[in-house]
């Protein structure tokens, strides 16, 4: 299929943990439709909080790389005072400060901005993750709701069979083996109703852990939504992913990072410069008359470290260089991995929409044809009971597949736009062939 995408690049939700108020477990009552379950995953999920958390940290190393070593206070006390001319001398004090070599500030401070950026866009990985679970069990859920809803419709079904067979007996135009195969079927669809029924706590119990909920009560059941038809170019979805992917601009900027450290590892082959002043209180001179006498002498102060220790700097580049690598080769290693899971689910996607016209198109209409045919054929006698149920466990089978392609076209939707990192929209167009 190919046709025309319409790209929001911000995630369905742009919420951050802690720009807005949580929900409180009862405000469930009003979780009907896809959006709802997102907006309440985005506030609540701990997950999410713990990495937005991060992100948050990692921004304020910033600043950190900045700042100038703190500046440094000495205080020497003469223990036997130094007789000068100008008057004894009791105390010294000093204040310094080191300024790293030209460039290295500069190195370290692009270094972790370049790391927090990289942790924003985990962030928003972890988002798009958190919100394809959502979407996913959410899915799930609709379809288990609609497949209940259909086993109780082939339930009512076989009940009106059964008393269409009661009814024939009745009149000696069918056997009593045509109304135990009526409860027979009755008895194994009550129990397929049971089993779709059971899995509504385990599929909600999955949806209450990305929520983050405790409240008490099930979840309601979804809202059915229209389904929507969208068409996908293949060429141009890889293009989106390239550009929009959180996971490999994450990777770009641990990469603009790790070549900031090599810079950073070079520049411990030079000193550090500091300059300070000290400060000498003397006392006045024991001569009368001397000249300067008491005067405080006041020295301007120059040093600097010696990097004599090469070969550990020189390990330190390797190292540097060797992140910076990896960093690389992850990169495209992830891009590549991302790419065929892209083209895997992009088969899929377009394989479950196959299947939902095929069955929502023609196999359904005709499975519900037949079951129409087959009941008044029975009743009129020209087939058995075997066939009228056949009809109807065909008809079943479909309509489970149909919901079951739907499901999956969805679910599949929502990975693409994990993978990609961008909702994926068209136009308002809807498929009436359910």
């Amino acid at each position: 299929m190919k046709g025309q995408i319409f790209v929001t690049v911000a995630a369905v939700l742009v919420l951050t943990p802690s720009g807005m108020a949580s929900q409180q477990p009862g405000d469930t009552d009003d979780l009907r439709i896809l959006s709802d379950y997102l907006r309440y995953a985005a506030l609540n999920n701990a997950g999410l909080k713990a990495t937005f958390e991060q992100w948050k940290a990692a921004m304020e190393q910033v600043p950190q790389a900045k700042a100038l070593p703190d500046p440094r206070f000495t205080y020497g006390r003469f223990i036997e005072e130094v007789e000068t001319r100008v008057g004894p001398q009791r105390n010294k004090l000093g204040i310094s400060q080191m300024f790293p070599w030209f460039g290295k500030i500069e190195a370290r401070t692009q270094a972790a901005g370049a790391a927090a950026k990289a942790a924003r866009q985990r962030y928003e990985a972890a988002k798009l993750k958190l919100f394809f679970e959502v979407k996913n069990t959410f899915h799930e859920y609709a379809y288990l709701a609609k497949a209940i809803e259909i086993a109780r419709e082939n339930l009512e079904l076989i009940e009106d069979f059964e008393q269409v067979a009661l009814t024939k007996y009745i009149g000696a135009a069918a056997g009593h083996p045509d109304i135990v195969r009526a409860q027979v079927e009755l008895a194994k669809l009550e129990d397929q109703l049971r089993t779709l029924e059971g899995l509504r706590e385990p599929i909600a119990a999955r949806l209450n852990a990305v929520l983050n909920r405790r409240g008490p009560g099930p979840l309601p059941w979804p809202q059915q939504e229209k389904h929507r038809v969208i068409e996908i170019d293949r060429g141009q979805i890889k293009e989106i992913l390239t550009a929009q992917n959180p996971e490999l601009r994450a990777l770009d900027f641990e990469l603009e990072s790790a070549k900031s450290r090599v810079e950073l590892a070079k520049k411990k082959f030079y000193p550090e410069i500091g300059v300070g002043i000290d400060w000498i209180q003397t006392d006045d001179a024991l001569m009368a008359g001397t000249r300067d006498s008491g005067k405080d002498p006041i020295v301007l102060m120059f040093s600097m470290n010696v990097p004599i220790w090469r070969e550990s700097y020189k390990a330190a580049e390797i190292q540097a260089k060797a992140l910076a690598r990896k960093a690389q080769h992850q990169k495209t290693e992830t891009k590549n991995t991302l790419i065929a899971r892209v083209e895997r689910v992009l088969y899929d996607f377009e394989d479950s929409e196959r299947k939902r016209r095929l069955y929502g198109g023609i196999l359904v209409p005709k499975a519900q044809e037949l079951v129409n045919a087959s009941e008044a054929a029975y009743q009129g006698g020209t087939i058995d009971f075997l066939s009228l149920i056949d009809a109807q466990r065909t008809l079943l089978k479909f309509e489970l597949l149909r919901e079951r392609a739907v499901t999956d076209n969805r679910q599949k939707l929502a990975e693409l736009e994990m993978l990609v990192g961008a909702e994926l929209n068209t136009a308002d167009k809807a498929d009436d062939r359910e």
